[in-house]
């Protein structure tokens, strides 16, 4: 099913605060959220927000040596869960073809951030983790919590 990134939230955790990419469907209300790591989490808003901070962070580079090289990102896909471990493929166009890279939703949801590209979950990947929107339209925006581009 195809998704957007909603938002980034950061959540209270037994763990302490734990940032969480809330994944939207086009067509319904309930969310798939992806607890992630900060640097990510950053990295993920930074890239909505299309703000540039000079020198290229690491998403940026690799985004940056990718399009050097003639690479593009075509789409992300969250495609399993193993262990309540989310499980991505990043498809990359390729001067040789189309490529597939087995990446950390993370990281590939970082790249769509700065690339607009589509965003994909597999069906059974989304009905076994989705919860609802509400729980997480309260959490506080990271942006506001590493007071990086707050509003």
């Amino acid at each position: 099913m195809d998704v957007s990134i909603d938002a980034v939230r950061v959540a209270a955790t037994g763990d302490g605060p734990l940032p969480v990419v809330v994944l939207a469907p086009n067509d319904g209300d309930d969310v798939l959220p992806i607890f992630i790591r900060f640097e990510e989490g950053i990295s993920i808003a930074r890239g909505m927000e299309a703000e540039d901070i000079g020198r290229p962070l690491t998403h940026d580079l690799l985004l940056d040596v990718m399009e050097e090289l003639g690479g593009r990102v075509e789409r992300v896909v969250v495609s399993e869960l193993d262990d309540s471990t989310y499980i991505a493929e990043l498809h990359i166009q390729t001067p040789r073809g189309p490529e597939v890279v087995d990446a950390r939703p993370s990281d590939s949801l970082a790249l769509a951030s700065r690339t607009n590209a589509p965003i994909e979950v597999a069906d059974e990947v989304f009905h076994h983790g989705q919860q609802e929107r509400e729980q997480f339209d309260e959490l506080q925006d990271i942006r506001e919590v590493a007071q990086i581009g707050a509003k």
